[in-house]
């Protein structure tokens, strides 16, 4: 594992904050402070050090500071020294003009494209949003394990990404034409490709986090058997090569067009899959299981996650996001989760609203109280 560590997080109009600076030591570092203080918005910003939108999805022009009166949010900026291993590397993100369409990356204050962000930091996180992971729409399951799977291999957001632009284009055709047959073949080829490496991605992630779980049998969260819903990563799952998955997958594109032009929408697809996870002591699905224990599933997942990728030797080891986490959790639970982060050596922030939820890190993390006043340093 190549250890990594933020040592130094500095904001600037960011949300809440018209400037903050925090100096890390490498620990956990936990944020407590009533509703509304800023806890999340540091988290957040935290969350644009690697590619996409935040752990909220936000639009750059959300995250900028405004003001009463103001109608658009500020140029903002997000900065930080990451610690790997001996080497310290300065990152930078934000909009220089307010309601930019992109944002800046810098490296060493070098402008790099954001990709260039995932060589030096991987993140997973968890978060309120997904505490009804189990109760939503299949869309919000996908969301979530393709996050798991973007902080193990960083190019899959860019095949998603690639997917669904193209899976949109499609659509337009089909619905608004011209219906050119070769103009479809080229798209749907394109599609794909890019779904098949996608359903591939989500295989090997389902088989090397199904494998770490079994190793968790000693933790007193839930075990989880997993699976994915989709035919596509099914296909992937039972060995078949990424040839035979894009074949198939343009083969079954073209000859369902009058039928997703009828309805109008793609009806077969890796969009289309969902991830079924099963409480394993219980054999019952996760839906059916209680509040508590969902949110416990759903921690096993991430900490599974986290606890594979410390083990990479060829990335830095992930930091863990994990905003509100404790307070739902009893306090063996707590006591684990704590124990568990110090034994991967792994940096995690946690926020929650009463500084005793953090009483079982003290001496091996940092405290900051955050309030209307700022950020103070707590023991």
């Amino acid at each position: 594992m190549t250890a990594c560590a933020l040592t130094r997080l500095t904001l600037t109009d960011f949300r809440s904050y018209a400037t903050a600076e925090l100096a890390l030591d490498g620990r956990p570092v936990w944020l407590a402070g009533p509703n509304g203080a800023g806890k999340t918005n540091l988290l957040e910003a935290v969350s644009f050090l690697i590619p996409g939108r935040g752990l909220r999805g936000s639009g750059l022009a959300e995250v900028g500071r405004r003001m009463p009166g103001e109608t658009h949010g500020r140029a903002w900026a997000v900065a930080v020294t990451v610690r790997a291993g001996d080497e310290d590397t300065r990152l930078g993100t934000g909009v220089e003009t307010p309601g930019a369409a992109r944002r800046a990356v810098r490296v060493e204050g070098e402008t790099v494209p954001p990709g260039r962000l995932s060589e030096h930091t991987r993140q997973v996180w968890l978060t309120p949003a997904q505490d009804r992971l189990f109760l939503e729409g299949a869309a919000d399951r996908r969301r979530f394990f393709d996050r798991l799977v973007f902080a193990a291999e960083p190019i899959h957001a860019a095949h998603v990404q690639a997917y669904e632009k193209t899976l949109r284009e499609r659509m337009r055709l089909l619905t608004d034409g011209p219906l050119d047959a070769g103009w479809l073949d080229a798209l749907e080829a394109r599609l794909a490709e890019a779904g098949a490496l996608m359903s591939q991605a989500r295989a090997r992630t389902l088989a090397a986090l199904s494998a770490e779980i079994d190793t968790r049998g000693d933790r007193p969260f839930p075990q989880a058997r997993l699976s994915l819903t989709g035919e596509w990563e099914q296909m992937a799952a039972e060995g078949a090569g990424l040839a035979d998955i894009q074949s198939k997958l343009a083969r079954t594109l073209a000859g369902v067009r009058d039928r997703d032009a009828a309805a109008g929408r793609a009806l077969t697809g890796p969009h289309r899959g969902d991830l079924s996870v099963i409480h394993v002591e219980k054999d019952r699905a996760a839906a059916e299981c209680s509040t508590g224990e969902q949110k416990a599933l759903v921690l096993n997942l991430v900490l599974a996650q986290a606890a594979r990728l410390a083990r990479a030797t060829d990335a830095p080891a992930p930091i863990l996001l994990l905003d509100e986490v404790a307070a739902h959790l009893d306090a063996r639970r707590r006591a684990a989760l704590f124990d568990e982060i110090e034994a991967l050596g792994l940096q995690a922030f946690l926020t929650g609203t009463d500084e005793m939820l953090f009483e079982g890190l003290v001496g091996r993390s940092q405290g900051f109280r955050v309030d209307g006043a700022g950020l103070v340093g707590v023991g």
